[in-house]
């Protein structure tokens, strides 16, 4: 049986498509860890790290958080985030936080910035992830929903 050139592109090209298809089909069904409890994760290089829930306090119509020893991540070391449990994820927000005025206690308070885009996907019913649009700086951050914060912050 001769093989011809005619045959061998036709291989090679099928190969190549199949190569393709198959690259965008698996970034599209990104695989996405799922935690052992309900809660917000940041997914760095080294796995999952859990992110702790902070009040939000509203004084006067300006809503704040007390700060509490929020996890630290390198700058460029969080790839995303995932909410793991049900929120109402429509008033989901991710805000930088400003300085605000000190407590009687000299315990520190910041008020919510500026919001950053975000890119929200649906995984399950209690299962998103969490993408910025755009990158981090160094700063002081946090995810919102309703009376609840997840602060931390990217150093």
């Amino acid at each position: 049986m001769k093989v011809t050139d005619a045959a061998v592109r036709s291989v090679l090209i099928s190969a190549l498509v199949a190569l393709v298809l198959g690259g965008v089909g698996h970034a599209a069904g990104e695989n996405v860890p799922v935690p052992k409890e309900y809660g917000v994760y940041a997914k760095t290089d080294r796995g999952l790290t859990r992110i702790v829930s902070n009040i939000v306090y509203d004084e006067q119509r300006v809503y704040y958080v007390e700060r509490s020893n929020p996890v630290s991540f390198p700058l460029n070391g969080v790839q995303y985030f995932i909410i793991y449990g049900k929120h109402d994820m429509q008033y989901l927000t991710l805000n930088n936080m400003k300085p605000f005025q000190m407590t009687g206690l000299g315990v520190r308070r910041y008020m919510f910035g500026l919001e950053i885009g975000l890119d929200v996907r649906k995984r399950s019913d209690v299962l998103y992830t969490v993408k910025p649009k755009g990158l981090f700086g160094r700063g002081y951050y946090a995810l919102w929903i309703n009376d609840t914060a997840w602060d931390f912050i990217i150093e």
